[in-house]
């Protein structure tokens, strides 16, 4: 006969809830064998496997009797060994009851392009979203997940890189799905070109004559070049509409872009108002 210490291995968690630690991590046993069987047996490393699975519960304790437990030792020492005595009565286990939510991941970056430089398109996060695991009380506010922060300066060329997740420390109890992820972005050279487009008066009354001052307004578009060198002035079309004069504005008429083409980084105009007198026909 001899004395023995196994590491405890706990195994299975139940569906919904979270390990918390045990109140025992080694198990002192004795086990009956001849003698070789013993030197061949490397104690001082050997792990049992406590199934979770087996718990009982009361209330809000989970604990495991001997004679539940003691089965799954037997099942795992040698044939030639048999299990006399446990120590241990009864082993405690703290789990926690927990919830799961996916939630998107948002990249937390600083992106500062380098000259005639600008982002072609969103940039893409993989994954998008992953899902988080922990008491209701941590998580149930929680919506979606940001990563580090992290800041890319000058950029001129296409990117990728891996960030890991930012996991606020009063979420102690909370797991996440995937710890990191990858951000990649198209780096695009951009051109700016303006277009001279005649302002177009609406719905003013019959017999009256309006006259903008001035009568064109500028159309900054900024775009990677081939797509600038598509584009016409007909492309665009800026109106004054008679019925801001109605709402009392009468000193000047603000102008809106009405029609623009796609597939643009940015469009604007450059001024946003202009003067005007109206005039019967």
């Amino acid at each position: 006969m001899s004395t023995a210490n196994f590491d405890l291995e706990y195994v299975n968690v139940p569906e919904g809830y979270l390990f918390k630690g045990a109140t025992d991590n080694e198990l002192k046993v004795k086990l009956k064998a001849g003698g070789f069987q013993f030197l061949g047996f490397n104690f001082r490393h050997a792990k049992i496997a406590i199934d979770l699975a087996d718990a009982k519960q009361k209330d809000s304790i989970f604990y495991i009797p001997q004679k539940v437990y003691r089965k799954q030792v037997e099942r795992q020492l040698s044939a030639s060994m048999s299990l006399v005595d446990i120590e241990t009565d009864t082993l405690f286990v703290g789990m926690l009851a927990v919830i799961s939510k996916k939630v998107p991941v948002i990249p937390n970056v600083e992106v500062n392009m380098a000259r005639n430089y600008l982002l072609d398109g969103k940039m893409e996060v993989q994954p998008d979203s992953i899902t988080i695991t922990g008491p209701s009380k941590e998580i149930d506010s929680i919506e979606k997940v940001r990563t580090n922060k992290m800041k890319l300066p000058d950029l001129d060329t296409n990117f990728s890189e891996t960030v890991e997740i930012f996991k606020p420390k009063e979420l102690k109890n909370t797991m996440y799905s995937a710890s990191e992820v990858e951000l990649a972005a198209k780096i695009a050279r951009f051109s700016e070109k303006v277009f001279e487009v005649t302002i177009k008066t609406v719905h003013f009354p019959n017999g009256i004559d309006v006259k903008t001052f001035p009568d064109k307004v500028g159309v900054v578009c900024k775009a990677k070049l081939d797509r600038l060198k598509k584009l016409e002035v007909s492309d665009f079309e800026v109106i004054a509409d008679y019925g801001q004069l109605k709402d009392g504005n009468t000193d000047v008429l603000e102008l809106e872009l009405r029609k623009k083409p796609s597939g643009l980084h940015s469009v604007k105009l450059q001024q946003s108002s202009v003067e005007y007198i109206l005039n019967k026909k």
